[in-house]
């Protein structure tokens, strides 16, 4: 292999907006947020849980007319 050719991994916080921290190898020198990560993920916490960060559904059930969405009554 060639010297000097690949980057250097480096030892990064990665922190979810749950709370949980995790650390990894990555060639980004410094961490970074993230918003869903295993600990608050619908599929691996078996909950059922909508992100809505830029109000889609409330703008959705505006335009058909809708007090309620198909999951929640």
């Amino acid at each position: 292999m060639k010297e000097k050719v690949h980057p250097k991994l480096e030892l990064i916080t990665v922190k979810c907006s749950c709370g949980a921290e995790y650390v990894t190898r990555s060639t980004k020198k410094e961490g970074y947020n993230v918003e869903i990560c295993a600990n608050c993920h619908p599929f691996y916490t078996g909950k059922t849980k909508i992100v809505d960060t830029a109000g889609r559904i409330e703008k959705f059930n505006a335009k058909y007319k809708r007090d309620t969405y198909a999951g929640k009554k």
